[in-house]
C-alpha cells in the first residue's frame, strides 16, 4: 500500500476514535455506492453526521480542510442523498470535515462541524 494510502487509513482510524470519544455512534466507514463514497457516517443525538476526513503529514501546503473542493462537496451531498434514501433515514443531516495533520503518532485534529450545507433541491 502506498504511503499516502496508509496515512489516509490512519487518519480515518484516528477520526473514528475521536468521534467515538465524543459520543458519536459510527454507522459506516468508507460507504460506497457506484462511484460515490462517504468516509464516515455517524449519529449523535437526532443527527446524521457525514464526515469527510482529510489527512496530511504536514500543513506546509495549507490546512487539509482546504482541499475539499466544490466538486467534492457536490459528490458528498449526492452520496449522502443516496445513503439517506436507501436507508430511509429521517434525521437532521450535518456535513463535517475532520482535518488531521501530522505523523508517527503526533497528530493535530480539527473537527469542523457544519463545514458546508446541502442546497435545497
Amino acid at each position: 500500500m502506498a504511503q499516502h494510502n496508509i496515512l489516509g487509513k490512519t487518519g480515518e482510524d484516528i477520526a473514528c476514535q475521536f468521534l467515538q470519544e465524543k459520543g458519536y455512534e459510527i454507522l459506516e466507514r468508507n460507504w460506497t455506492w457506484r462511484k460515490l463514497e462517504l468516509d464516515i457516517i455517524a449519529r449523535k443525538d437526532n443527527c446524521l453526521i457525514i464526515a469527510e476526513i482529510r489527512t496530511r503529514s504536514t500543513d506546509a501546503y495549507g490546512e487539509p480542510e482546504y482541499t475539499v473542493s466544490d466538486k467534492k462537496i457536490r459528490r458528498i451531498i449526492n452520496a449522502a442523498d443516496v445513503y439517506i434514501k436507501k436507508n430511509m433515514i429521517d434525521l437532521n443531516v450535518r456535513f463535517d470535515i475532520i482535518s488531521i495533520t501530522g505523523q508517527d503518532g503526533n497528530f493535530k485534529i480539527k473537527h469542523i462541524e457544519d463545514a458546508f450545507i446541502s442546497p435545497v433541491w
